[in-house]
C-alpha cells in the first residue's frame, strides 16, 4: 500500500442534530447553578485553606485526565491539565460503550461509526457473525482519539479548569504534611520547532494520568507493569470498499497476528484503522501487522495508509496506584482489559472517579486533601470494577493461548446467550446475571468447543506428518 504525508483529522468531525439516547443530566444539570456538587466532611486533620481554593494538577490531556479537569473545576477545585501534545492521536481500537455516551454526555457527532456488527474470525478464517442480540438503539460507538480528547479537554476548559500545551518533566515531592507539590514542566507556545519555556508550579495534589510511560508514576515509585504494543495503521480505502464497513468491525485471532491478543479492523470517519498488539513478542509487532493487513487483504484492497501509530497499552493495574497527595488514573494506573484491551471508558471513569473524590474530601475546594481522601477513589474503584478485570484475565489465559483455544473461542461466540451475555455486559459495565440453565449448557458447550478443537490439532499434525 502506497503512504501519503500525515495529516490531522480533527477537522473531520462530523455534525449531528440528533439526540443522545441516554442523557444522564437534565436541562438544569446543564446549567452552572444547578451543577451537582458534593458535601461531606473532610479528614478532621484537614486544614482549610485560606485565601484560595484547592489546587490540583492533573498531568495528561487523554480522557483520563480531561475528565478529571473537568469534574475538579466544576467542583471549586482550582485546576491545571496538562498535555504535550493537543493532537494527539493514540493507537487505539477507538470503542466505546453505549452507557459512555449518556454517562459523560457526549455528543453524537463525536462518533464516526455505529457498529451494530462484528465478525470474529479464527486461525482458519472461520467467520461467526456476532450482534444478532442488539436492540435497533444500541451500538458500540467509534471514535477518533484526537477528537474525543480535544472535545473532553475543551469541556474542562468551558468548566474553568487552566488547560496548559506543556510536557511535565519531573514531580517534586513536598517537604513536610502539607507542603506543596512543585512541577518543574517545558512549556510550549504552540509552534513548530520552538524548544519551549522551563516552568514551575506548585500544586495541593496531582492526578497522573500520562499513560503507560507515567513521569507521575516514576515519581511515586508505583512499580513497574507488563505493557503491549499496539500497532495501528490509518487505512483510506475505496468508497466501495467503505460501504461494507459502515457499521461493521473485524476481530482476527491466530498467532500469526498476535500470539496473545488480536487483530482489527475498526470502522473511522472516512478510513479504517487497522491494528494488532501484543506483550509478549514486541520486536516482532510489524511482522503481525502485516499478517492482520493480509487476512483483510480483499477488503481493503486499494487502500492508502495515511497514518501509522504505535503506543504501550499497560496489561494490568500498578503495585501502587497513591502516594500521599498523588494518585493514578487511567493507563497510568493500568486500568486496560486483558482480552478485550479497552481502554478508554475505563480511563475516563478513573478519571472522575479520582476527582469526584478529591471535591468531596476538600469540601469543594475549601480544605486541603489527605491520602485518606484520595484512597476512597481506589477503594471505590476496586470494589465496582476488579471482577471484571479478574474474569477477563482468566478468559484470556484460557482462550488465547494456542491456536485450538482460539478456535474454540470464536465457535463459542456464535451462541446467542453468548453475544447476549457480553454485549450487555460491555454495553452498559454491569455484570448481567445468567439464566441458570443456559450457563450449565455455556460450560458444556464450551468444554466441548476445546475439545473438538484439540482433537483437530492433533489430526492436522498428523497430515503434516
Amino acid at each position: 500500500m502506497a503512504s501519503v504525508a500525515l495529516k490531522s483529522f480533527t477537522g473531520l468531525r462530523q455534525s449531528s442534530t440528533e439526540k443522545p439516547h441516554f442523557i444522564t443530566q437534565t436541562k438544569a444539570n446543564q446549567n452552572p447553578q444547578f451543577r451537582r456538587r458534593f458535601y461531606v466532611a473532610a479528614a478532621k486533620t484537614s486544614p482549610k485553606i485560606a485565601g484560595r481554593n484547592l489546587r490540583v494538577a492533573v498531568v495528561g490531556g487523554g480522557p483520563a485526565g480531561g475528565s478529571a479537569a473537568e469534574t475538579l473545576a466544576r467542583g471549586g477545585v482550582e485546576t491545571f491539565l496538562f498535555e504535550r501534545k493537543l493532537d494527539n492521536c493514540k493507537p487505539c481500537g477507538g470503542a466505546i460503550p453505549l452507557c459512555m455516551v449518556g454517562e459523560f454526555d457526549l455528543p453524537l457527532d463525536l462518533i464516526d461509526r455505529r457498529v451494530t456488527k462484528m465478525k470474529m474470525i479464527s486461525p482458519s478464517n472461520v467467520a461467526v457473525d456476532i450482534g444478532q442480540t442488539l436492540k435497533p438503539h444500541e451500538y458500540i460507538g467509534m471514535v477518533r482519539r484526537e477528537v474525543l480528547d480535544a472535545y473532553l479537554r475543551d469541556r474542562a476548559a468551558e468548566n474553568g479548569a487552566n488547560v496548559i500545551n506543556g510536557l511535565v518533566m519531573k514531580l517534586e515531592l513536598p517537604k513536610n504534611q502539607n507542603a506543596p507539590y512543585v512541577l518543574h514542566y517545558t512549556a510550549y507556545d504552540g509552534k513548530k520547532g520552538g524548544v519551549g519555556e522551563k516552568m514551575t508550579l506548585e500544586v495541593d495534589a496531582v492526578i497522573g494520568a500520562d499513560g503507560a510511560n507515567s513521569r507521575v508514576a516514576k515519581a511515586i515509585d508505583a512499580g513497574d507493569y507488563d505493557y503491549a504494543i499496539a500497532f495501528q495503521e490509518r487505512i483510506k480505502i475505496p468508497d466501495d470498499k467503505m460501504v461494507y464497513y459502515e457499521n461493521l468491525a473485524e476481530m482476527y485471532v491466530g498467532d500469526d497476528v498476535s500470539p496473545d491478543f488480536y487483530g482489527w479492523v475498526f470502522p473511522k470517519c472516512d478510513h479504517v484503522a487497522v491494528g494488532t498488539g501484543t506483550v509478549t513478542h514486541k520486536a516482532d509487532i510489524k511482522k503481525f501487522q502485516i499478517a492482520t493487513r493480509n487476512r483483510a487483504k480483499d477488503k481493503i484492497l486499494g487502500g492508502k495508509i495515511i497514518r501509522v501509530e504505535a503506543h504501550p497499552i499497560p496489561e494490568h493495574p500498578r503495585p501502587r496506584r497513591l502516594a500521599g497527595r498523588v494518585a493514578l488514573v487511567g493507563d497510568a494506573a493500568g486500568y486496560v482489559t486483558k482480552c478485550s484491551g479497552e481502554g478508554i471508558y475505563f480511563a475516563a471513569k478513573s478519571g472522575r472517579m479520582c476527582a469526584e473524590a478529591i471535591v468531596e474530601g476538600s469540601e469543594n475546594g475549601k480544605r486541603m486533601v489527605e491520602e485518606s481522601d484520595l484512597r476512597k477513589y481506589l477503594e471505590k474503584w476496586d470494589k465496582t470494577y476488579w471482577p471484571t478485570y479478574k474474569v477477563l484475565d482468566v478468559l484470556q489465559k484460557v482462550f488465547y493461548r494456542s491456536n485450538p483455544a482460539r478456535e474454540a473461542f470464536v465457535e463459542m461466540c456464535a451462541d446467542e446467550y453468548v453475544q447476549k451475555m457480553t454485549f450487555d455486559s460491555y454495553l452498559y459495565k454491569k455484570v448481567v446475571p445468567g439464566n441458570p440453565l443456559d450457563d450449565l449448557k455455556l460450560a458444556v458447550n464450551t468444554i466441548g468447543s476445546l475439545v473438538r478443537a484439540n482433537a483437530l490439532k492433533r489430526e492436522m499434525e498428523k497430515v503434516s506428518l
